[in-house]
């Protein structure tokens, strides 16, 4: 059958034609032109436009609500109620303090215990296995509710908002993208801007390096603006971006209300901080955690956090069978000197970055004061989940130990004692802090079974919405409740179908019913279930069952949990255990969790270790292989999507034709703080190899000097055996041309080489310069790179190298 030009022209047409009218795809595939035109253009069509009339309602987009607010949504990580002072805590927080005095602050507001599920339930108002966030988007499986893709049923508020009329801004971590597609070639089908977002800026992984952080602005890679030399800091350059997009926006459509999701580093480690802010702290952690447990709790009372008469749990509840040693507290009496000297000045750190991020919020809060904007605008200030435990028992000077599964050393770590909060380090504070920062509570992030994992702060100031000024709410509630709340603030609802597909309902309800209510009133949620990582919960009018699980372990079992019962409303830190004294409930609340489980995809339930979680391999459009290329110019390719040199032999060649005095990176992976790099210095090869930034760094050198001309240059591991810990111990090649020109012992870290995204990269080393040995980016100069490969196969050095050669004959 021959097709005429003139159909297909006119099918191009049509189809063009409804889509533009926002029809349904149904519509768009039998639609006729005419009876389009005629049931959705009202104006009139004749010859000459000078007789027509326009129609441009088909084309208008929705204007926002007379008088509708702006939003802005502050959300920090990793911190729990008694770190801040508007709860009772010693670190200082001005800019929280003032919103809270012209607000309310609430007492039982709740998390999922991780920051991916939580951060996607404050994205869609669902629960986050119907979010497919079972876990952080690095350890997904495939399951319905642990895939890490936000489905279709589920939009997003700033999906909602943005078709209702706002602007849409997100500012910060994102952490809700498929590791997979962190790239610059991957799917950009979940990043903020195709997500309801008109602008993004900030690092779409779960952490990054403050001084030389991992950034992306709308859908692409950037380099940080400028160093830390010259006083960059990330909270302060996030601060900068929000201001400037709420400028530019007021600029050009000055009567649209915005929403901004503002998603600071803070205080997810690294902890990072001038060292100005650090100095505030100085001396105020000596006395150690058990006693800062002790100091907080009254004033927690006293401010109506928890009612009075509320006790601390024990730091070490747990029997040594159940237990995780990773998340022991070492009481502080039996500490030594040196370590209590560590400790004390984590704490610090922590602090120092948490105050200094809220000093950068509060240029934004001021912002909007000179501008007028402040007066309608919602703020909502809130923390992820708990205090972080993965500092360990010992804390670290570089958090990627934990992920390695590697153990911290005290010697290595009171080397850093004097540059702590600096670019030298990448460190989280001991599992003490963790247990401090949540009292009284039990546990701490990962932990979704107690409330150390999930009850967090939350602050709601709106002047001109919400009378209250400086009060307490004590109704219960979850991080599901967040987007309702916009929603009913905004005098707008979630869509039964949106693009065409059917929603999920909400699983959460609206807080507005609170801003005006009494600070005891009842709260409107009646059940919220609670999984993590193997742990789980659920509360359902105001009782709490607990199955006593803990992450992480891969003992599994779950069938064999002993369940715990807790009546919260007047136990907020549930240290009475009431199982024995009401089975009936138990049971009732037990059949729930599963009524619950069922509704929201949530098993199967998996608590398996750090390593296996991270080191599963996840589906990919590329076909697995064995040999990548990467050209010069190749920047930072995300390690989820890079070659993956862990737990194997590997080779590295690199064609190279060098001019006179040429120097610099040829190939680099990782940081300092993990991670390898092949560079020329002072006309000599070298690889180092940074196991997780433990000094001194694992050295290869030339013997001899290079010569201007096309040259192969590189570098082969040949694994042999499994330390202890993990670490592939085995033998370092470096070669020239085929000749080798340097040999050694040498060992691979376990895990990734960072969590921060530090990528790999051809001709430079962004961000956080692998070795000590050149100051990033050591751009190479002096000669042209071909071309680097990354073997993973069994094939042997030497024909990799002949191949190289020949390559290099070809050009």
């Amino acid at each position: 059958m021959k097709v005429s030009k003139q159909f297909i022209l006119k099918s191009i047409f049509t189809l063009l034609f409804c889509l533009s009218l926002g029809l349904t795809s149904k519509l768009a595939a039998q639609a006729d032109p005419q009876k389009v035109t005629k049931e959705n253009f009202h104006g009139v069509i004749e010859l000459d436009i000078r007789n027509s009339k326009p129609d441009w309602k088909p084309y208008t987009k929705k204007s926002a609500p007379e008088g509708a607010p702006n939003v802005l949504f502050i959300l920090y990580d990793d911190t729990g109620q008694a770190a801040w002072s508007p709860y009772g805590g010693a670190i200082n927080m001005p800019t929280l303090q003032k919103l809270a005095d012209n607000g309310i602050t609430y007492t039982q507001w709740h998390t999922t215990a991780l920051c991916s599920p939580t951060r996607s339930t404050l994205l869609t108002g669902r629960n986050h296995h119907l979010n497919g966030m079972a876990s952080i988007t690095e350890t997904t499986d495939g399951y319905p509710g642990a895939n890490g893709q936000i489905p279709a049923q589920c939009a997003t508020i700033g999906q909602v908002l943005q078709q209702a009329g706002w602007s849409t801004f997100w500012i910060g971590k994102n952490h809700n993208v498929p590791e997979q597609d962190v790239s610059s070639g991957g799917s950009k089908a979940q990043w903020p801007t195709q997500m309801g977002f008109d602008r993004y800026y900030g690092f779409i992984g779960g952490e990054t390096n403050q001084w030389y952080p991992d950034l992306i602005e709308d859908n692409h890679f950037i380099e940080a603006p400028y160093t830390p030399e010259e006083g960059y800091h990330l909270s302060k350059d996030l601060a900068d971006k929000a201001i400037e997009y709420i400028k530019d926006q007021k600029a050009t459509n000055p009567s649209k209300p915005w929403y901004m999701w503002y998603c600071p580093g803070a205080n997810h480690a690294p902890h990072h901080a001038p060292e100005e802010y650090i100095a505030k702290y100085k001396g105020k952690f000596d006395a150690g955690y058990d006693a800062y447990r002790e100091w907080v709790l009254p004033r927690m009372i006293a401010k109506g956090i928890v009612p009075k008469g509320t006790k601390n749990t024990d730091f070490n509840f747990l029997p040594p069978n159940i237990a995780n040693p990773g998340d022991y507290v070492k009481p502080w009496n039996t500490l030594s000197a040196d370590e209590k000297k560590l400790f004390s000045k984590l704490a610090e750190v922590y602090a120092g970055f948490s105050e200094y991020t809220d000093a950068q919020v509060g240029r934004v809060i001021e912002y909007l004061e000179k501008t007028g904007q402040l007066e309608n605008t919602v703020v909502l200030y809130a923390a992820d989940n708990g205090a972080s435990g993965e500092g360990s028992p010992s804390g670290s000077v570089n958090e990627n130990k934990f992920f390695n599964g590697y153990p911290d050393e005290l010697s290595e770590n009171l080397k850093y004692l004097d540059k702590l909060g600096g670019p030298d380090t990448y460190e989280h504070y001991p599992t003490g802090w963790a247990a401090a920062f949540s009292a009284p509570y039990k546990m701490f992030k990962r932990y979704s079974n107690y409330a150390g994992g999930t009850c967090d702060a939350l602050v709601i100031s709106w002047p001109k919405g919400i009378k209250a000024r400086g009060e307490i709410r004590n109704q219960y509630h979850h991080s599901t409740d967040i987007v309702p709340t916009i929603l009913d603030i905004c005098g707008l609802e979630m869509p039964t179908k949106y693009n065409g597909v059917d929603q999920y309902p909400l699983s959460g309800v609206s807080m507005k019913y609170s801003f005006d209510a009494k600070p005891d009133a009842p709260t409107q949620k009646h059940i919220q279930y609670y999984t993590m990582l193997g742990t789980r919960a659920i509360w359902k009018d105001g009782w709490k069952a607990v199955a006593v699980h803990v992450p992480l372990t891969g003992k599994s079992n779950f069938d064999k949990d002993e369940w715990e019962l807790y009546n919260v409303d007047v136990d907020r830190a549930e240290s009475n255990n009431l199982a024995k004294k009401y089975p009936e409930k138990l049971k009732e609340l037990k059949d729930a969790w599963f009524d619950e489980a069922a509704k929201n995809l949530v098993l199967p339930l998996d608590d398996r270790s750090p390593m296996e979680l991270l080191s599963t391999e996840r589906p990919s459009q590329e076909k697995p292989k064995t040999r990548y290329i990467y050209y010069p110019g190749t920047a930072a390719v995300p390690e989820g999507v890079a070659v993956n040199v862990r737990g194997r032999s590997y080779k590295i060649v690199g064609d190279v034709d060098i001019k006179s005095g040429a120097s610099g990176v040829v190939f680099a992976h990782g940081s300092r703080f993990g991670g390898h790099s092949l560079f020329i210095k002072d006309n000599k090869l070298y690889y180092v190899y940074n196991f997780l930034g433990i000094q001194p760094e694992q050295t290869f050198v030339s013997s001899a000097t290079l010569t201007p001309g096309k040259h192969a240059l590189g570098f082969e591991f040949v694994r042999e055996s499994t330390g202890k810990n993990g670490e592939q111990i085995g033998t370092g090649h470096l070669y020239i041309d085929g000749k080798e020109v340097a040999k050694g012992p040498m060992k691979t870290q376990p895990g990734k080489f960072t969590l921060s995204g530090d990528g790999l990269c051809v001709g430079f080393d962004s961000g956080d310069a692998v070795s000590h040995q050149y100051k990033s980016p050591g751009t190479f100069k002096g000669g042209e790179i071909l071309g680097v490969g990354v073997d993973i196969s069994e094939q042997s050095y030497e024909d990799l190298n002949k191949e190289a050669l020949r390559i290099m004959k070809s050009e």
